[in-house]
């Protein structure tokens, strides 16, 4: 391992990570020396992971919290303090999607859902994290977005706006947090395949044309992306701040 990729003792906390994309970010992580603390809403999942981890020589510990809930993530922040003195890295992963149809048919408590966990849980848990972060001298801020965020995808209006939010969320506190030596940056990932995106992949009439857009004519992994926060996590990226990094097999460049 080059120094530039080297977090060996930092503490990271990633939510989201009982599957997926959130998973792989752990993992990749935790091969690279960061102490990780894994959240999601439901525990299946999380402990397998943290044993999987531990099984390869990291260190894990598993903290269930639903990234809806303020209470919640603020024992979460509690937890990792506690057990490892501070947060240095902080990956915004955790996402819902409950609403798959047009915009205006969607109820007002998919709304509010959708927001309170795709974008005020994550403000909730930055504000925690922020607060370690400047008594250590600095920290990494990752926020998951999505090409929905760059253009909204179909049928996914409410997801792809808070989406966009986030973009916005990682400028502004990018702004703001770099006297403190915080980097704040956004990763758009494309189609992935996992259990979050399924009901696209897993549909023939929705996944063509997409593969058809991708030149590299294939659906992201999540290492894919573990790899790209990996580097926004280490001091590779250190003068990398408030920077939205599209990792999508090219199906965003724009053509005539």
């Amino acid at each position: 391992m080059t120094a530039s990729f080297d977090i060996r003792g930092k503490v990271a906390v990633v939510t989201g990570a009982s599957r997926g994309i959130g998973q792989a970010i752990a993992e990749q992580l935790a091969a690279a020396g960061a102490k990780v603390v894994l959240s999601s809403r439901k525990q299946e999942g999380l402990a397998e992971t943290a044993e999987a981890i531990k099984a390869n020589g990291g260190e894990a510990i598993a903290v269930t919290a639903h990234n809806g809930d303020k209470s919640a993530l603020q024992a979460l922040a509690q937890t990792t303090i506690e057990t490892y003195g501070g947060i240095d890295i902080l990956v915004n992963n955790a996402a819902t999607n409950p609403h798959f149809g047009p915009l205006l048919d969607a109820e007002d408590s998919l709304w509010q859902k959708t927001i309170e966990v795709n974008l005020m849980g994550n403000v909730w848990l930055t504000q925690l994290a922020v607060a370690s972060m400047r008594e250590r001298g600095g920290g990494k801020i990752i926020n998951v977005a999505s090409i929905n965020a760059l253009r909204p995808g179909r049928m996914q209006g409410i997801y792809s706006m808070t989406k966009a939010a986030i973009v916005s969320l990682t400028q502004t506190l990018a702004m703001e947090l770099a006297e403190f030596n915080i980097t704040v940056n956004a990763v758009a990932p494309g189609l992935v395949q996992t259990k979050f995106a399924r009901a696209i992949w897993d549909n023939d009439y929705l996944l063509d044309p997409i593969l058809e857009r991708t030149p590299l004519k294939r659906m992201g992994q999540p290492d894919d992306i573990a790899g790209i926060v990996l580097y926004l996590a280490s001091p590779a990226s250190n003068f990398a701040t408030g920077q939205v990094f599209v990792v999508d097999g090219g199906v965003t460049i724009p053509t005539i």
